[in-house]
């Protein structure tokens, strides 16, 4: 397990149903669902290095900055594609990248999956049990992590310099 907090505030500390997936082993396989319901196997992107931006809602302030961002960043990283997962609905995830104009990540929900748990990623207690904490996870082309990291404060933005810098690398 890991903790988090809210704000940064330790009266919010909530903790997660296990440990983020180490570095240097595979990627855990894994079915999502897309905005269609339909599924977003990993098995689909074999071959390509898979950035997982998991955060509690697109619904909130900071998770649609980091989806915003890495929308950003995904139009110029080559053979890459950037997942970006939260508990939120499918329809709420079509509805936020259209409206954003959001075109170079592919949004996914984990609302009938064992995602959270196998990443080690859902909230056990708290305000936002339930939802996922966030945080990066990428992989290079042959499914092996290259770059982990749980934000200690949900409220704060991914670090995107790090996460470039494991893509680039």
């Amino acid at each position: 397990m890991a903790t988090v907090t809210r704000n940064g505030d330790i009266a919010t500390t909530m903790t997660t149903v296990g440990t983020l997936p180490e570095v240097g082993s595979a990627l855990p396989p894994f079915t999502l669902a897309g905005n269609d319901l339909g599924d977003i196997d990993s098995s689909s992107f074999a071959g390509k290095r898979v950035v997982l931006n998991i955060f509690p809602s697109v619904d909130t302030g900071v998770c649609s900055m980091s989806v915003r961002r890495f929308n950003e960043l995904a139009a110029k990283w080559d053979n890459t594609v950037v997942v970006c997962v939260s508990v939120d609905l499918p329809f709420a995830l079509s509805r936020f990248c259209g409206a954003e104009g959001i075109d170079n990540v592919v949004t996914a929900s984990a609302f009938r999956s064992d995602f959270g748990q196998r990443y080690g990623v859902t909230l056990l207690d708290g305000p936002m049990r339930g939802l996922l904490a966030r945080s990066v996870v990428i992989a290079d082309e042959n499914g092996t992590i290259v770059y982990t990291r749980l934000s200690p404060v949900i409220g704060e933005e991914p670090d995107y310099a790090e996460a470039e810098a494991a893509i680039i690398a």
